[in-house]
């Protein structure tokens, strides 16, 4: 059984940082893209940064500059360094990452950012 088990939340002032980390455990054989997600009170879910391979980033407008994902494919983990955080970055914050030719999400973990 393949699972993400995320950690790293917590509350923050702004101004500060947190550092997310994805570890996928189970049977692997593969991992392709790896990301984090983010859902804010009665707002969909969206995309926050994701790694389609091992060099290749892609962020989110409201975050670039401020956030870096990460990966470490020894680990089968996938981080995220967010900086200068800010009130609006409130949300759960979700890993997901395609393994074995399959989606797979984390449980969540809530980001709470106070002004």
């Amino acid at each position: 059984q393949v699972q993400l088990v995320e950690s790293g939340g917590g509350l923050v002032q702004a101004g500060g940082s947190l550092r997310l980390s994805c570890a996928a455990s189970g049977i692997i054989a593969n991992i392709n893209t790896m990301g984090w997600y983010r859902q804010a009170p009665g707002k969909q879910r969206a995309l926050v940064a994701v790694m389609p391979s091992a060099v290749s980033t892609n962020y989110a407008d409201s975050v670039k500059g401020r956030f870096t994902i990460s990966r470490d494919n020894a680990k089968n983990t996938v981080y995220l360094q967010m900086n200068s955080l800010k009130p609006e970055d409130t949300a759960v914050y979700y890993c997901n990452a395609g393994i074995n030719g399959k989606p797979y999400w984390g449980q969540g973990t809530q980001v709470t950012v106070s002004s």
